[in-house]
């Protein structure tokens, strides 16, 4: 009869250190597998083949498989459904348990539910735990009981609720003679996958504390190298949230807030999935939007006439990357200066940003739109220009991505920026007005 082993199933959290998944699974004594699904539920909807965010996983994956091969073990992956991955490795080895972190998103909560099931039929146990945040779910809630949906109160709760256990690292490293020996298991190519090698040049995963001690002087200004760069690390788990939490909190107070505030947004995800596909606000559905399609494409290219935004526009394009204030400054412009669907601009930033992440995302678009849950009001319309002077007044970073902003060739104004205000407080006055 074959060895029992369990699963440490990965998914958002691709470590091998600080793990809690996988420091449960290796702690309960049964051999462990760690497995992954390169899921066609998934990768089937990327229509660029050559998609970054494919190659860093990848990549990862072939770093995590050279780690075990020393400890005399392999990682197992699929690629496939992973009902069909689950059906395929049930047959491959005895599986006692699989071990997995909890993700908040309502794709992979109906995944989990399904695999579970699928997995209980079979009489193995599935458990999941928390690991890509520090509070979740239900740990930061009113005194009533309700989940926040204004941002300060939420963090002040959010610290009252924080002990040293939370921040408390999984010893992962204590068990790794736990970890299931066979030889290496071949990882499918990109190339099998239908995907080409994406760029390579990827921010690194040390946390610069230099930088971070001055986070709150450089953050807003794109032509500074002033913020982390962390967000695909914490996206894909390359990173322990709780090790670089216990940074931050040494470091800089400012860059410990933003990182509270992806845990709320996970949490507002959470309690409120209705807000993938629609406006945290209802009311905010009932706006009435242009959506006009050339424009939409000028956007989309840099070819707004207005120089922060396309330099905004062409950094992602190019790199994956856009700096945090040009994405607050290019998502007002697409939502109030344009009036297109913030469902639009999401998407498109969902396609092209190496650090995507759908509680983070959607949670800045609607903040632009007005309509999240903690969002600036409506009337508030950013004027690039006047973002300009005050984030890139010597021109840096427009002159790097936009360097014919001040010939003829530069394109006219796609709008006025005082039209298109007064249109917008018209558009969304009279939509919340019907509400």
């Amino acid at each position: 009869m074959k060895q029992k082993v369990s699963f440490c199933w990965l998914r958002r959290d691709l470590r091998l250190d600080d793990q809690a998944a996988l420091y449960y699974a290796l702690r309960a004594g049964i051999p462990v597998v760690p497995v992954f699904v390169f899921d066609t539920h998934i990768l089937d909807d990327l229509e660029d083949k050559q998609d970054r965010r494919v190659t860093f996983i990848h990549e990862v994956l072939e770093e995590m498989q050279q780690q075990l091969i020393k400890k005399g073990s392999s990682l197992d992956i699929y690629y496939g459904t992973p009902e069909a991955a689950f059906i395929h490795w049930t047959s491959k080895y005895n599986v006692a348990a699989v071990y997995a972190n909890h993700d908040y998103e309502p794709y992979a909560r109906q995944r989990d539910e399904a695999i579970g099931r699928q997995l209980t039929a079979k009489g193995t146990s599935f458990h999941t735990y928390k690991d890509q945040v520090i509070l979740e779910k239900n740990e930061v809630l009113k005194d009533n009981g309700q989940p926040y949906t204004i941002f300060t109160p939420y963090s002040k709760r959010w610290y009252d609720t924080l002990t040293f256990f939370h921040l408390k690292p999984y010893p992962c490293n204590k068990y790794t003679d736990h970890l299931y020996q066979q030889p290496p298991v071949k990882i499918p190519s990109l190339k099998e996958m239908g995907f080409t090698t994406g760029e390579k040049h990827f921010p690194s995963k040390a946390l610069q504390a230099a930088l971070i001690k001055h986070y709150d002087e450089t953050r807003d200004f794109p032509a500074l190298d002033g913020t982390s760069r962390l967000g695909i690390h914490l996206r894909f788990g390359t990173v322990s949230i709780r090790a670089l939490m216990q940074q931050a909190m040494q470091l800089n107070a400012t860059f410990a807030k933003e990182l509270i505030w992806r845990e709320f947004y996970q949490m507002i995800l959470w309690h409120f999935p209705h807000v993938v596909g629609n406006a945290f606000k209802r009311e905010y559905d009932k706006i009435i939007w242009r959506n006009n399609e050339e424009e939409f494409e000028r956007w989309c290219k840099g070819q707004t006439g207005y120089p922060i935004v396309d330099a905004g526009m062409r950094e992602l394009n190019v790199t994956g990357y856009m700096h945090n204030r040009v994405r607050m400054i290019t998502a007002s412009f697409l939502t109030k200066h344009l009036l297109i669907d913030w469902r639009w601009g999401e998407a498109y930033f969902a396609a092209k940003l190496l650090d995507y992440d759908l509680a983070a995302n959607n949670g800045g678009w609607q903040w632009a739109a007005g309509s999240g849950c903690d969002a600036a009001p409506y009337f508030r319309v950013f004027n690039p220009t006047l973002q300009t002077q005050k984030f890139d007044k010597d021109l840096k970073y427009i002159r790097k991505w936009v360097p014919e902003f001040e010939g003829v060739e530069y394109v006219k104004p796609v709008v006025l920026h005082e039209v298109a205000r007064k249109r917008a407080l018209e558009v969304y006055g009279k939509a919340l007005r019907k509400a």
